[in-house]
């Protein structure tokens, strides 16, 4: 006799059931062996010594920030760091009264160093020849190099007679491209110059530096005077850096003296065909309708150094620039600070390269002290475990301010 369907379904039912039971069981008893084997693993962990250092360290770095400090303290205590910051917002607009009365001694003593600058120009462009008192200049290696001197004098004396015989201008006029050469010479400046640019750049005869007056916004200008040339018409061209020498309202502890915050170039009154920065194309077009093709030019930007003349502007509607007019604007300061710290001040030293090589040693200097000093301190961890012109009387003809 056959058992009945619904007998049959039961123990299938409880079959399953069974089956069920075990795999829980089998998951049951994988799982606490699993934890188990976490929880030695932990326990292991734990009792090596370089963890919980580690592990203490990154506790005490998280909970010892200043800022988490700061909330530890009582109220009392809070209000009175509040009154100390309302004393550093007074110190930083005492020390914006300092800048100011720095700029007015820049400008008094610019025009102590005018009549030097005057004269470095005279003998420059060849307008004055300098007495012998004046030429005198006794090298720091004077001996040695009259030493070598001495070993060399035959074959100088041919190399002179032949460079004579070679050319008939032996004594040029002044110190030719006395300008161009710093130009050539300061990395800073030769990557902004093109080979186009190299003919204009000879014909500059003095750079200067002019503060602006006493009562008006802190600014300064820098003059490039040329000498007349086939490329412009204009004797001088100018760019003026205004600058902030205030604490910043919303930011006042951010203040560190006086920041280029705007720059303001000239219009350049190019001869015909002679605008070096920009470019002529020519550029094909096809009418739709006709299928005619024409040729059209069209000027483009070209780069060059007399770009520098055309800066960027700061928004005054308070837009922010893009990040590669923010890097723009930043090296145009750059240059615009460098040019009157080091460069006006010190031109004959960076014409001969005194300067530049002064800059790399000190930079070399730096490093290695910093090199030194990390030495030591790792030792003691083992054992425990650019001066400025005046403005002239006479002005000669400027470009118009942009």
């Amino acid at each position: 006799m056959f058992p009945r369907t619904s007998e049959v379904d039961t123990s299938i039912q409880m079959a399953d059931n069974s089956k069920a039971e075990d795999a829980a069981s089998d998951s049951v008893e994988a799982a606490k062996h699993a934890s188990d084997k976490k929880e030695k693993l932990a326990d292991q962990v734990m009792q090596n010594p370089q963890v919980l250092a580690a592990l203490q360290e990154r506790l005490d770095s998280s909970s010892h920030t200043p800022s988490s400090y700061i909330e530890t303290l009582p109220k009392a205590v809070k209000r009175r760091i509040d009154a100390l910051k309302q004393l550093q917002v007074k110190c930083a607009h005492i020390e914006a009264k300092f800048y100011e009365e720095v700029h007015d001694l820049e400008r008094k003593y610019a025009a102590l160093y005018q009549p030097l600058f005057d004269k470095r120009r005279d003998f420059v462009i060849g307008e004055a020849e300098p007495t012998d008192a004046e030429s005198e200049w006794h090298s720091e290696n004077e001996e040695e190099e009259k030493l070598a001197g001495d070993l060399k004098n035959k074959v100088v004396i041919e190399e002179k007679e032949a460079a004579a015989a070679a050319t008939e201008e032996s004594n040029p006029k002044g110190i030719p491209d006395f300008w161009f050469t710093i130009f050539r010479n300061v990395d800073m400046l030769s990557e902004l110059v093109q080979e186009y640019d190299e003919p204009i750049l000879k014909h500059l005869q003095d750079i200067k530096v002019k503060f602006s007056e006493p009562g008006q916004p802190m600014s300064f200008s820098l003059e490039f005077h040329f000498e007349p040339n086939d490329y412009f018409t204009n004797s001088v061209l100018t760019k003026t850096y205004k600058m902030k020498s205030e604490p910043d309202k919303t930011d006042p502890f951010s203040f560190e003296g006086p920041e280029i915050v705007d720059c303001e170039g000239c219009t350049i009154e190019w001869k015909k065909g002679k605008n070096v920065t920009v470019k002529t194309i020519k550029k094909k077009q096809k009418h739709k309708g006709r299928g005619t093709v024409r040729t059209i030019t069209k000027q483009v930007p070209n780069d060059s150094f007399f770009n520098f003349f055309s800066p960027i502007k700061v928004s005054g509607d308070g837009e922010s620039l893009d990040e590669d007019s923010e890097f723009t604007l930043a090296t145009d300061f750059e240059i615009g600070h460098f040019f009157r710290e080091r460069i006006v001040p010190r031109a004959v030293l960076y014409f001969t390269g005194e300067a530049i090589e002064d800059d790399d040693n000190f930079e070399e200097g730096e490093e290695g002290e910093e090199e030194e000093l990390e030495g030591e301190e790792e030792g003691e961890e083992e054992e425990d475990t650019e001066s400025d012109p005046k403005k002239d009387s006479s002005q000669p003809a400027e470009c118009k301010q942009q």
